[in-house]
C-alpha cells in the first residue's frame, strides 16, 4: 500500500490499510490511523496524529511548522480526526506555545483545495471549507458551517456552528451560531434555514432562530438586553441555547 518512490521515515506510524501515493513524504512522530490514503507528493511532518478512513489529496502540506514568527521549534502538534477529505494544495500547521499548543480537525469535515488553516486552529465536524479558505491562527469554527470559496477569518476569530460565509468574506468578529455573513468586512444576513433544515431543524424551530435573529439585529435593542430576552425563552425554545451561548463565548465582539 505504500509507493516505492514514497519515502516513509522509521519513526513513522501507519495504521492497517494505509495508502501512500508516488512521491509522497512521511515524516518521523506521524501517526496514520487504519484506512487512511495520502495522495502523491504530499507531505506530512511534525507531530502529527491522523486518524481513521481520511483521504489527503496531492500536494498538500500537513503538520509542518506554524507560521508565526514567534515560533521558536517548541513541540507543539497537529490533531485530524476521522474521516475526513482534504483536497490538494492544502496547507495545515501545528499549533503554538501561545495557545494550547494544538491545532486540531475534528471528524467528516470537508476541506477543498488550496485551504489553509493556520496555528492553533480548533475546527470541529462535519464542516465545509470552500475553495482557497485562510483562517488566520487561533480561529475557532463549530460544527456544521460553511465557509464560501475565499473566505478568509482574522486572528482569534470564532464561527458558530450551523453558520454561513459567503464567498469572499472578510470575517473580523465572531459569527454567532446559525447565521449567514458575507461582505468585507462581513456583516450580518439573517438565518441559514436552509443549512438548518438540510441539518434536520423542524419549520418551528427555525422560526425561532428567527424570531431570535431579529431580537438581536433589528429590534433596536443593546446587546445584553437582547440576549436576556432570547434567554426568556430558551426553556420553551432550547433550540436557541447553541445561539446564545456562541454569542457569549465571543471575544472579538459579534458581527453586527
Amino acid at each position: 500500500m505504500i509507493h516505492p518512490t514514497a519515502i516513509v521515515d522509521p519513526g513513522a506510524e501507519l495504521g492497517s490499510g494505509v495508502q501512500v501515493g508516488p512521491y509522497a513524504v512521511i515524516g518521523a512522530g506521524v501517526q496514520i490511523d487504519d484506512g487512511s490514503s495520502i495522495g502523491a507528493h504530499a507531505v506530512i511532518c511534525g507531530a502529527t496524529s491522523i486518524g481513521k478512513e481520511n483521504r489527503i489529496f496531492h500536494f498538500a502540506s500537513i503538520g509542518e511548522d506554524p507560521q508565526d514568527k514567534k515560533y521558536k521549534g517548541e513541540p507543539t502538534r497537529l490533531v485530524i480526526g476521522d474521516r475526513n477529505t482534504i483536497r490538494e494544495f492544502c496547507t495545515l500547521n501545528r499549533g503554538t506555545s501561545q495557545d494550547q499548543g494544538i491545532t486540531r480537525i475534528g471528524d467528516d469535515n470537508w476541506i477543498m483545495a488550496y485551504v489553509h488553516v493556520a496555528h492553533d486552529c480548533q475546527i470541529g465536524n462535519d464542516n465545509v471549507l470552500a475553495n482557497n479558505t485562510t483562517l488566520a491562527g487561533h480561529v475557532r469554527v463549530g460544527h456544521h458551517s460553511v465557509l464560501g470559496g475565499f473566505a478568509g477569518a482574522h486572528q482569534y476569530c470564532q464561527i458558530g456552528s450551523y453558520a454561513f460565509l459567503g464567498m469572499y468574506s472578510g470575517l473580523t468578529r465572531d459569527v454567532p451560531s446559525y447565521c449567514m455573513v458575507s461582505g468585507r468586512p462581513a456583516v450580518p444576513k439573517g438565518v441559514n434555514a436552509e443549512g438548518l433544515r438540510r441539518h434536520g431543524f423542524t419549520a418551528e424551530q427555525i422560526r425561532n432562530i428567527r424570531r431570535a435573529y431579529r431580537t438581536l439585529y433589528r429590534s433596536g435593542l443593546k446587546l445584553q438586553e437582547a440576549l436576556e430576552q432570547i434567554e426568556s425563552d430558551l426553556a420553551r425554545q432550547p433550540e436557541l441555547e447553541e445561539f446564545v451561548t456562541s454569542i457569549r463565548a465571543s471575544s472579538r465582539s459579534i458581527v453586527r
